[in-house]
């Protein structure tokens, strides 16, 4: 069982010590999950900042106020990254030109995020339509999610045109403190975490959050990719390499305490989606498009769609890998069938 150390985040433009050393700040999001989490690190001549926001007015807004109040007149001395998605990455490079500091991320995080800032259409070449429609999406639908609904993506500032690359086992040296580097997958390739040994604090980014689940989904540029097998191994790495009542500090929510109890919720949930989708295809094969209202009754707009769509892909992905599923070909239209159903035809 989760316990929660704090009871209310910090106000947007304030900073908030959760442990001796560490500041706690949070910034808006114009999304239904409405903001993101950043730390501060005490660091030998300043503070390590941990997570950047999005490129976006509000974010900076929000920078601008907390540098002129809870943190003015304060040095800084590095930015640490933890992954490519434009609410963590997105201010980096414009926080490293304005604090004269450098960035130091995952390889994997640095050359996807340059990808998205240098070529910011490249989501919305027709083979990625192709691949929306094989799978079952309308013309129309596909076309949306393929340009208005990878808007995000183009919340990135430019990012610095070098950086420090951190890697899983190094150890981050900061403030007098060792941090051991994870990394995580299936969320995002070579997500950043983390962790303080001697201290039991856990910076997770957003491979274990409390409140929601992080976005397990296919990547259109890996069709065939298996995140959710991925995510799952790092979850079981985590709790083999975490104390249970280390204080985690996700990047969205409250900060809490039970590890490894959370980590178990988030495999078990994962395994109930797949069951749903195992039993949806035993009376017909469905695309993965068909197989999304089942599990996202509730998607209001093409931003949301676009989510939902990958996340289901993945579980498919993972049900195909594990032979519970089998994937025909049905009038041009990728679709799946339960592998039980198939032998009892």
């Amino acid at each position: 069982m989760q316990r929660f150390p704090f009871s209310t985040p910090p106000r947007i433009g304030e900073a908030v010590e959760v442990a001796p050393g560490i500041l706690w700040a949070r910034m808006p999001l114009p999304y239904r999950l409405d903001h993101v989490n950043v730390y501060f690190i005490a660091d030998a001549g300043g503070w390590a900042i941990f997570d950047a926001g999005l490129a976006q007015e509000g974010c900076r807004e929000a920078w601008e106020s907390l540098l002129a109040g809870s943190l003015a007149g304060a040095s800084f001395t590095r930015l640490i990254v933890t992954h490519a998605h434009p609410d963590h990455i997105g201010l980096a490079g414009w926080l490293c030109e304005k604090l004269n500091i450098p960035l130091l991320t995952s390889l994997g995080s640095y050359l996807g995020c340059l990808k998205i800032s240098l070529d910011p259409g490249a989501m919305e070449q027709q083979i990625y339509q192709e691949f929306y429609r094989a799978h079952g999406m309308a013309e129309d639908v596909a076309a949306a999610v393929r340009s208005l609904g990878h808007g995000y993506l183009r919340l990135v500032s430019p990012l610095p045109r070098t950086f420090q690359r951190i890697m899983h086992g190094d150890t981050l040296v900061i403030g007098g403190r060792n941090f051991d580097v994870l990394t995580g997958e299936g969320h995002a390739h070579e997500q950043v975490m983390l962790h303080s040994r001697d201290d039991g604090i856990f910076f997770a980014a957003d491979e274990v959050l409390t409140k929601i689940t992080p976005n397990i989904g296919v990547w259109s540029v890996e069709p065939d990719g298996n995140p959710l097998s991925r995510y799952l191994r790092s979850l079981r790495k985590i709790t083999e390499e975490i104390d249970d009542q280390a204080l985690v500090l996700p990047g969205h929510h409250l900060p809490f305490h039970g590890l490894h109890g959370r980590c178990e919720e988030l495999a078990i949930h994962h395994r109930e989606r797949c069951d749903r989708i195992v039993e949806a295809c035993r009376d017909r094969p469905r695309s993965v498009a068909e197989l999304v209202p089942p599990l996202f009754p509730h998607v209001e707009d093409v931003h949301q769609l676009g989510f939902a769509f990958d996340e289901v892909h993945a579980h498919v992905n993972y049900l195909i890998d594990l032979g519970e599923l089998e994937q025909i070909d049905v009038d041009g239209i990728r679709k799946c069938i339960s592998s039980e159903a198939q032998v009892t035809r």
